[in-house]
């Protein structure tokens, strides 16, 4: 019976998984038709690919709330629902509708992500690690589908618009899967249990915003790449499909290190060797991409792939490796992933408004590569095998032991 649980709950994560990309992804490779057709300018597509990272750092904080009032269960329920209706209001014809919708889906996007950690490290404590990484390789599919199908459906629905709202059915289908089959916890929890002084007591420790900087880093290259590498791209003499493909089979390339990196991270005595090669991957894959002559395209969006796919499953790896127990794991996950992804959202906007102000894309893919540089100073902090406990009554952090 407990294994048919988890069997069920793992199918249930991968199907929610697989929507908490393509609402962003689905964009990019429309972004110069959008700014042809809605008449927006780099910067108010910038905003318009910031907005919902944004959106999605500012509600993941919101998510243990939610989640200690009406239930994790629910909670997930309800950020699939405001998923499927921002999904189908960015593509009404309604003035603001397409920076409203994809407002929406942010937050929806937030708060689902937060929860699904906690629920990992709740369903399945052992393998809390492992399982994330087969949640961020649903995560990768499900961007890769957005990149690659978002212009074909485009020439097939006739028209952006209905491309950008089909999306909606899959949110759809997996809120439909994750009602009816969703599992329920026999553990209820006070309200009143530790609710104010979790939040403070967490960021009073060094090793929380350690993890929160290199999340934060590490996602704002992965939007830029979901909001802008496509128009990088054909700024580099791409057209508007294959810019698109690029960057499908970079995401692509992120299943198999999104799967693998929790398994190599597990080998040594702690994360921070699996952290720097992943990182020096996404640098390498950048600079062969948007520096590098063309006819390395593909393997740079390989090597980028590999690199952003391990990263942001260790990322998330980090968030259960780094504490106790479910509770812990929650309170981490939404500090972490709010914070980190509020900075996130400046990434692609500064991109936005680097491009407006005449940079070229082999200045901006340095300053990037820059960036992956103090990313990796915050890896070797965060990477460290320590763990937050509060078992005692004081939260401390303490020693793991090894990983494997």
């Amino acid at each position: 019976m407990a294994n048919r649980r988890s069997i069920t709950f793992i199918l249930l994560m991968v199907a929610v998984g697989l929507n908490l990309r393509p609402a962003m992804s689905s964009v990019a490779p429309l972004l110069t038709r959008l700014q042809e057709s809605a008449g927006l300018s780099a910067t108010a597509a910038g905003l318009l690919t910031t907005l919902p990272v944004l959106c999605l750092g500012l509600s993941a904080p919101l998510a243990p709330l939610l989640a200690k009032r009406i239930g994790s269960e629910r909670t997930l329920s309800a950020a699939l629902l405001l998923l499927a209706a921002g999904l189908i209001l960015r593509g009404l014809p309604v003035p603001g509708a397409l920076f409203i919708g994809s407002a929406m889906a942010g937050s929806a996007i937030g708060i689902g992500g937060t929860l699904l950690p906690a629920l990992v490290k709740r369903e399945l404590p052992d393998s809390a690690d492992l399982l994330t990484g087969l949640y961020t390789m649903a995560l990768c599919l499900g961007g890769a589908l957005g990149a690659g199908l978002s212009v074909p459906l485009t020439q097939l629905l006739g028209c952006w618009q209905v491309s950008l709202m089909s999306w909606s059915l899959l949110a759809l289908f997996a809120l439909a899967l994750w009602h009816f089959q969703m599992p329920r916890s026999a553990l209820t929890v006070s309200p009143t249990t530790r609710s104010k002084s979790g939040t403070l007591r967490l960021l009073k420790q060094p090793l929380t915003w350690h993890v929160m900087l290199f999340m934060g880093l590490q996602s704002s290259m992965a939007y830029i790449v979901f909001g802008w590498l496509p128009t990088l791209l054909v700024d580099r003499g791409y057209n508007e499909a294959d810019a698109g493909w690029t960057m499908a089979v970079s995401i692509m390339c992120q299943l198999a290190s999104a799967l693998g990196a929790p398994w190599i991270a597990r080998m040594g005595r702690d994360q921070r060797p699996a952290l720097l090669l992943v990182l020096l991957c996404t640098g390498v894959g950048l600079w062969m991409l948007l520096v590098a002559p063309l006819m390395w395209k593909w393997p740079g969006a390989a090597i980028l792939g590999i690199g952003q796919g391990g990263s942001f499953s260790l990322a998330l790896s980090l968030l259960v490796l780094r504490t106790a127990n479910s509770r812990l794991a929650g309170q981490l996950s939404g500090l972490v992933q709010g914070g980190g992804y509020t900075l996130a959202a400046l990434g692609p906007f500064g991109v936005g408004v680097l491009l407006q102000a005449g940079a070229n894309t082999s200045t901006i893919a340095w300053l990037l590569i820059g960036l992956i540089g103090v990313c990796c100073a915050f890896a070797l902090l965060a990477g460290r095998n320590h763990r937050l406990d509060d078992q005692t009554g004081e939260l401390l952090i303490q020693g793991a032991g090894r990983t494997g």
